[in-house]
């Protein structure tokens, strides 16, 4: 039986590598890509795949979003996000809007299709660093405060914690300026920060960076 794949991710260089890694398997494919989030969502809702792998940073929209409306279009499809981000960034949001798996670009082929061999099966792929995050994460507690962020906010975050600015930010998201600095302000507000300086000091006391 052909298994359908869709590749989403806006780098052609890396939809060619993810293809050459499945075209590495026994089994017949057939494979289709997405360069942005807006394809991704069309072939999804006209095509049954069996499985999407979704790059996390798509340009205009985050991955997150695009991931939850791919599962609000299809309930059943089996999606494994892709991230250049350290998993304990975003691995946990992942699997809260759906994904079935979840895996950082810089993962070996054999990891790649470990995890989509096990979520094809029904199952969901967790790797054993994400695991003990799990654990630690969802132990009970008091939540941490970035956990009430929108996935954007999170993302604008994140960014600037890394030392990027807010033009920088933009560019990389395909956002206007004003817009990411409407992000920052909410999500200064929500975690009751003043300045940059004491986003990136939170960032870095919960690794998030």
């Amino acid at each position: 039986m052909i298994k359908r794949f869709l590749i989403a991710d806006d780098h052609a260089i890396f939809r060619e590598g993810i293809k050459q890694v499945i075209a590495s398997t026994s089994g017949q494919a057939m494979v289709e890509e997405a360069a942005t989030g807006v394809e991704a969502v069309k072939k999804v809702a006209a095509n049954r795949y069996d499985l999407v792998l979704l790059d996390i940073s798509m340009p205009g929209r985050n991955g997150l979003d695009i991931l939850m409306e791919l599962k609000r279009i299809r309930p059943e499809v089996a999606v494994v996000m892709l991230s250049m981000y350290p998993e304990e960034q975003y691995a946990i949001r992942a699997f809260r809007a759906g994904a079935s798996g979840y895996v950082t670009k810089g993962c070996s082929p054999g990891e790649l299709l470990t995890a989509m061999q096990r979520v094809m099966s029904g199952k969901k792929y967790v790797s054993p660093a994400l695991a003990e995050v799990l654990v630690s994460t969802e132990g009970g507690g008091e939540k941490p405060l970035h956990m009430d962020l929108s996935n954007r906010e999170y993302q604008v975050l994140c960014m600037l914690a890394s030392g990027k600015t807010l033009s920088r930010v933009a560019a990389e998201l395909t956002l206007s300026i004003k817009t990411v600095s409407t992000h920052r302000a909410h999500l200064l507000k929500k975690m009751n920060l003043q300045n940059n300086a004491e986003l990136t000091r939170y960032a870095l006391e919960h690794q998030l960076v």
